[in-house]
């Protein structure tokens, strides 16, 4: 049973309705998820342990006599690890060290140590980095196991030098996933508690007895999870309110027709909700990658969900030429963007909104999504048109520095008062003013 995947044409009139109406995905919340979330939320703020005892058990079928006893502690986590294959452990770690490499480099060329500098009267100023105190973590459980978002969300905190990870992740009827452990500890997570949801969003934002409040949550979760997250940002810092997840190739017709389609379904198969789209000038090319995605389809494990995703919101489109690509590209800002052609760089360089940019025709988009090293947490439904992926300066703060000298103070004392009277502001302006000479 073939797919019926939208096909368009980018000369054709209406094309970019056509395109707005593949691209549409209606984020708005579920008004009963939101209060439910917010439902959530109070009663772990003002009753602490035990609504986190008591969601814990109804969601998760968990029944504890104390919060105490869904924390995992460290000799867990490395037993967990012990226990893996020789080769599977051996892959959890190297996509480690090229997760923390990459980040390492990252906080070096960030300008994560600060700067000062003095001005000809004496005056210094500058900027401090310092990193967050302590960061919750969210990694979803149920109906999947992600030890690379631990590795993602952690590691970056380490090298930022945050003092305190601490993990959250849900187990429903108490099965915990060994892979998601030993990723903890290879990736130097502190405090891991088995719990979910909106009340462990909720233990992290305001603390329990036994769960201490962060300064940020980042990490990817279900609907409950995203809105329970928007509710708490100001009492904590977020990474960001994550869509379906989102694919986007270009291709000049010159890579094998089966390897586009199997990366098309890398999205699709997250979930029905999964975008996966190409661009590309050759109408032949196209129509070979349509019959690939066909012949390909049976043989996966998820087929059904790649089948919805693909029906619903993916699409093949024909574009005049490359350089119409890269604009409709920019115009997608997608979260995931394959620029799988000849000569890769010169496009790249013609894109201004993406999440992540795989190059080159062996540059999947899987090998970033374990072990490439860049963060795959990554900004969705055209937010990269504005924000950035997750990263060493996401686990910083910046504070300014100003030391202002006598002499300094005779020049800017005036400047200020000034301004300040325009404002209105009388304290101000003597303020300034009772430092002049």
């Amino acid at each position: 049973m073939s797919i019926s995947i939208r096909k368009l044409d980018s000369s054709t009139a209406g094309f970019d309705r056509q395109l707005s109406a593949v691209l549409a995905f209606e984020a708005s919340e579920d008004e009963a998820i939101d209060r439910a979330a917010a439902a959530i939320l109070a009663a772990v703020k003002t009753r602490g342990d035990d609504a986190v005892l008591e969601y814990t058990k109804r969601f998760d079928r968990l029944d504890v006599a104390a919060v105490t006893a869904l924390e995992i502690g460290r000799d867990a986590l490395l037993a967990a690890l012990a226990q893996l294959s020789p080769v599977r452990r051996q892959a959890l770690q190297t996509a480690a060290d090229r997760v923390r490499a990459y980040h390492e480099r990252q906080k070096k060329e960030c300008g994560s140590d600060g700067f000062l500098y003095t001005e000809a009267d004496g005056t210094v100023l500058g900027q401090k980095v310092t990193p967050l105190d302590r960061v919750g973590i969210y990694v979803p459980g149920g109906k999947a196991a992600y030890p690379s978002s631990v590795l993602m969300n952690a590691i970056p905190a380490k090298v930022a030098g945050v003092q305190e990870v601490i993990m959250v992740v849900p187990t429903p009827d108490g099965v915990q996933n060994e892979l998601v452990l030993a990723a903890a500890a290879i990736a130097g997570v502190d405090r891991v508690f088995t719990i979910g949801g909106a009340q462990a969003v909720g233990a992290l934002a305001y603390g329990t007895a036994s769960i201490p409040q962060v300064d940020k949550i980042v990490g990817p979760g279900n609907a409950y999870v995203a809105a329970a997250k928007r509710r708490v940002f100001g009492t904590v810092g977020i990474d960001m309110i994550a869509g379906p997840s989102e694919i986007l190739v270009i291709c000049d017709g010159t890579t094998d027709p089966d390897w586009i389609a199997m990366d098309l379904f890398s999205q699709a198969e997250h979930d029905e909700l999964a975008q996966s789209i190409l661009l590309c000038p050759d109408a032949g090319y196209i129509a070979r990658v349509e019959a690939s995605i066909n012949q390909l389809l049976d043989g996966m494990p998820r087929k059904d969900v790649i089948r919805t995703s693909l029906t619903n919101r993916g699409a093949l489109i024909k574009v005049r030429d490359m350089e119409e690509a890269c604009d409709i590209a920019n115009s997608i800002a997608a979260e995931h963007l394959e620029i799988s052609t000849e000569n890769p760089q010169q496009w790249a360089d013609r894109i201004r909104h993406a999440g992540a940019m795989f190059l080159g025709r062996f540059s999947s988009e899987a090998l970033g999504d374990y072990c490439a090293g860049p963060n795959h947490v990554l900004p969705t439904s055209r937010t990269a048109r504005f924000s950035s992926p997750l990263g060493v300066y996401d686990f910083q703060k910046r504070s300014s520095m100003i030391q202002v000298s006598e002499a300094g103070a005779q020049t800017l004392g005036k400047i200020a008062a000034e301004l300040a009277y325009g404002e209105g502001l009388q304290a101000h302006a003597r303020s300034a003013e009772l430092r002049l000479k």
